[in-house]
């Protein structure tokens, strides 16, 4: 199994913030449940992988977000 293997699974994703000051991706789908949490930099790495792997996704067609 790899990230390009395909899968007929459904799964929700929720994303936020713990009271302990954590960010939380909480994976809920077919019997199972999977909590991340991450320390907020962590968080922000991810975001920005997730970014980059979008822009390589669609070719470099997207709108690019000013900063």
């Amino acid at each position: 199994m790899g990230i390009n293997t395909e899968r007929d699974i459904e799964a929700n994703l929720q994303i936020g913030p713990t009271d302990a000051g954590m960010v939380r991706l909480f994976v809920e789908g077919a019997g199972i449940e999977i909590p991340m949490d991450f320390t907020p930099e962590e968080a922000m790495e991810i975001a920005e992988e997730i970014m980059a792997a979008a822009h390589r996704a669609d070719g470099g067609k997207g709108k690019q977000r000013k900063r």
